[in-house]
C-alpha cells in the first residue's frame, strides 16, 4: 500500500475526482496536510447543494421508482451551476410529490384506524346486542364486560349470583371466557369489585364509534376498507400518469448526482490555498501506475503526484484490501465476523478456507450427504448470494472424505474406501487428530511471530503470547509427550528446553509486574501454570475432529439398526429420515465445532482483527 499526495489546480478538482472514482483504487486520507497554508475548504457549497438535491431525489423516487443504474456513461464534469439548477428543479417536483405522499399517508392512517376497530370488535363479535347500550351508564344497572380465565368461571358465577348479578358467557376463546355481568347498583358493588379482581377479571372497554350491533359494524368496517383500497388504486393510477413525463428527467438527474458524488465524497480530504488544492489517500502499489495514467489523460492542467511507503506510526491508519478471489469471498465474510486484518498482518482467509474444509470434511465425511449439501447450496444460490460457494465447497469436502472413508449415506459396503472407515481404528483417528492439532497450533504461533516481526514488536515476537519462547516450550512439551508415549523417559534436552522456556517466560512476566513481592510471585506462578495448561488443553481440543468423525459413523449405525427393525417400506423411510436427521443436527454441530476451533485456537493466536477495510472512491451503481 502506498500513501499518495495529489496537488491539482482547484478548477481541476471535479475532473480529478472522476478519475479517482473510475480507477476505484483511491482510499481517502482525511488527515489535514502538514502545510498550515493549505487550510482552505474548497467545495463546501457544492457539497451542501448536492446533499439537498440528493435528499430530494431520494424522497421522490420512493414514489416514482426508477430502474437500476445500468451503466455510468457518459462521464463528464458536473459544475456547481448545473448542480444548483438541478436542485432548483427538484424542489418544486418534490413539493408536488409530497402532496401524493400526504394523500397516501391519510389513507394509511384511516386504514389503520379501521383495522384497530375491527380488532376491538373481535372481542364482541358474538354479542348480538347494540354495543351502545353497554357504553351508556344507567342509574339502576351495574354492567361489566370483560375476560375471565375458564378455570375461574364456575367460582365467579357463584360469587356473582350471591351479589344478585347475572353472568352471561357470550364467547369462549383460548383459555379465556368473554362475559357480561349485569346487576343492580347498590351496596353490593364494592363486594363485586373485590370478587372480580380475585377471579382475574379483565375489563374490555368498548371503543368510541362501536355503538351498534357487531354484525352491522363488521359490514360497515369491511365496506370502509374496500373504499380505502379503491381510493388507493385510483391515487396510484393518477401518480403513474403524472410521473410518466418526469421519469426521463429523473433518470438524468440521478446520473448527474452520481457523477457529482465523488467530489462530495472527497470533501473531508480536500484542503486548498488559493488556486492550489491538496488531497491524500492510500492506493494499492499495483494500482499506482494505472492511477497516474488516468490522471494524465483526464486533467488538462499540470498536477503533482507523490508517493511514499506508510510510516511505522501510520500502520493503524492504513486500510486492508479484501481478498477478491471468488472462492475465498465467502470465507472472507466469516473472517470479517471476527475482525479485519491490520495492515501488514497475514490475511488469514486462505489458511482459514483450507483448514476449515479439511476439518469439516474429515468430521462429516460422506459422499451422499456431502452431495446433498453441495446440491442444496447450488439450488439456493440466489437466496444465499455470495455465500452459496461456501456451502458448495463444504459439500465437496464432505464428498471427498466420503470417498476416503467409503461412506455413501451411511452405507459402508457400497463403495470401496480409499483408506478406511474411522471406526476401523479409532486410536489411529485420535492420534491423527492430535498431530493435526499440533500442526495447526504451531502454524498459528509462527504466524503470530511473523505478524509481530512485521511491525517490529521484537519483545512481543520473542516473549509475547504464542511468541518464540512459547513455541519452543510447546514443541519441547510435544516432544516429551511423544517420548513418554513410546515407552521411554523424557530426555534431558527436552527437560532443559521446557524448564528454560518456562523460566524465560516467568522472568519476562516478573519484569512487567507491579506490586508487592507476594503478589508478583502469585501472578507469575498463575501465568506460567496457565501457559502449561493452555497448550495442553488447546491440543486436546482437536480430539473433537476425530470424535465427530467416529460419531458420524456411530449415528449411521444407529440409523441402520432402527431401520433393520422395520419392514421393507419402514426401512427405506427410516434411512431417509435418519440421514436428514444426521444432515441437519450433526451437520450443524460440526459446523459450530469447526468455527470454534478456527476462532479460538487459530484467530485468537495470530489475528488481531483491529484493521479497517479498504473503501476506495467509486461510482455507486446502487445510487438511488
Amino acid at each position: 500500500m502506498k500513501h499518495v499526495r495529489l496537488l491539482v489546480l482547484t478548477e481541476n478538482l471535479p475532473q480529478a475526482s472522476l478519475a479517482l472514482a473510475e480507477t476505484e483504487s483511491f482510499h481517502p486520507d482525511t488527515r489535514p496536510p502538514t502545510e498550515t497554508q493549505l487550510a482552505g475548504l474548497p467545495g463546501r457549497e457544492y457539497r451542501e447543494v448536492f446533499i439537498q438535491a440528493k435528499s430530494r431525489l431520494d424522497k421522490i423516487v420512493r414514489h416514482i421508482p426508477l430502474d437500476p443504474v445500468a451503466e455510468i456513461a457518459p462521464i463528464r464534469v458536473i459544475d456547481a451551476e448545473e448542480l444548483i439548477q438541478l436542485n432548483d428543479w427538484l424542489g418544486p417536483l418534490w413539493d408536488e410529490t409530497s402532496g401524493y405522499e400526504e394523500d397516501f399517508r391519510l389513507l394509511d392512517d384511516e386504514e389503520r384506524l379501521v383495522k384497530e376497530q375491527q380488532a376491538a370488535l373481535a372481542n364482541f363479535a358474538e354479542l348480538n346486542i347494540d354495543l351502545g347500550m353497554l357504553q351508556t351508564k344507567t342509574r339502576f344497572l351495574d354492567i361489566h364486560i370483560g375476560l375471565v380465565p375458564r378455570e375461574n368461571l364456575r367460582q365467579l358465577e357463584g360469587a356473582v349470583g350471591l351479589a344478585h348479578h347475572i353472568l352471561h358467557v357470550y364467547m369462549q376463546q383460548d383459555d379465556n371466557a368473554h362475559v357480561v355481568i349485569v346487576g343492580p347498583k347498590g351496596d353490593k358493588e364494592s363486594t363485586l369489585t373485590t370478587v372480580l379482581s380475585a377471579a382475574g377479571f379483565q375489563r374490555l372497554p368498548i371503543p368510541q364509534g362501536l355503538d351498534r350491533p357487531p354484525a352491522e359494524l363488521q359490514r360497515e368496517l369491511a365496506a370502509r376498507l374496500n373504499g380505502i383500497e379503491e381510493q388507493r388504486r385510483t391515487l396510484e393510477e393518477t401518480l403513474v400518469r403524472w410521473s410518466a413525463p418526469q421519469r426521463p428527467k429523473l433518470i438524468e438527474a440521478r446520473h448527474t448526482l452520481l457523477l457529482a458524488e465523488p467530489l462530495v465524497e472527497l470533501d473531508a480530504s480536500l484542503r486548498s490555498a488559493g488556486h492550489l488544492a491538496h488531497l491524500a489517500g492510500w492506493v494499492p502499489a499495483r494500482a499506482v501506475e494505472r492511477l497516474k495514467q488516468r490522471l494524465s489523460k483526464t486533467l488538462d492542467q499540470p498536477f503533482d503526484l507523490t508517493l511514499r511507503d506508510p510510516l511505522p506510526e501510520e500502520r493503524p491508519l492504513v486500510p486492508t484490501v479484501a481478498s477478491k478471489n471468488r472462492l475465498l469471498i465467502p470465507f472472507a465474510m466469516l473472517v470479517d465476523q471476527y475482525g479485519i486484518p491490520s495492515y501488514g498482518e497475514v490475511d488469514p482467509t486462505p489458511l482459514f478456507a483450507i483448514t476449515f474444509l479439511l476439518m469439516f470434511g474429515s468430521m462429516f465425511g460422506d459422499l451422499g450427504q456431502g452431495a446433498v449439501i453441495a446440491g442444496a447450496a447450488f439450488l439456493a444460490r440466489r437466496k444465499l448470494g455470495r455465500f452459496w460457494l461456501f456451502g458448495l465447497l463444504a459439500g465437496f469436502a464432505s464428498m471427498g472424505f466420503g470417498l476416503v472413508y467409503g461412506s455413501v449415506f451411511g452405507y459402508e459396503h457400497v463403495l470401496p474406501a480409499l483408506w478406511m472407515s474411522p471406526l476401523s481404528d479409532p486410536l489411529l483417528m485420535l492420534s491423527i487428530a492430535l498431530v493435526w492439532g499440533v500442526i495447526f497450533i504451531t502454524t498459528a504461533c509462527l504466524l503470530a511471530i511473523y505478524n509481530r516481526l512485521v511491525i517490529r514488536n521484537w519483545s512481543g515476537a520473542l516473549f509475547g503470547h504464542h511468541g518464540v519462547v512459547n513455541l519452543i516450550f510447546y514443541l519441547a512439551l510435544v516432544a516429551g509427550g511423544l517420548e513418554v508415549a513410546r515407552g521411554g523417559g523424557i530426555g534431558i534436552h527436552t527437560v532443559v528446553l521446557v524448564a528454560g522456556s518456562l523460566a524465560a517466560l516467568a522472568w519476562h512476566s516478573w519484569r512487567h509486574q507491579d506490586g508487592g513481592l507476594g503478589e508478583k510471585i502469585l501472578v507469575v506462578f498463575i501465568e506460567t501454570l496457565e501457559t502449561v495448561i493452555g497448550y495442553v488443553s488447546n491440543t486436546l481440543s482437536f480430539l473433537r475432529v476425530a470424535a465427530f468423525s467416529l460419531n458420524h459413523v456411530a449415528l449411521s449405525i444407529a440409523v441402520f439398526t432402527l431401520a433393520d427393525m422395520m419392514g421393507a417400506f419402514g426401512h427405506v423411510v427410516t434411512v431417509i429420515l435418519g440421514n436428514l436427521f444426521v444432515l441437519v443436527l450433526e451437520g450443524g454441530i460440526v459446523m459450530i465445532q469447526v468455527m470454534r476451533l478456527q476462532y479460538y485456537e487459530g484467530f485468537s493466536r495470530y489475528f488481531s482483527g483491529d484493521g479497517h477495510a479498504f473503501k476506495p472512491l467509486r461510482f455507486r451503481r446502487g445510487f438511488s
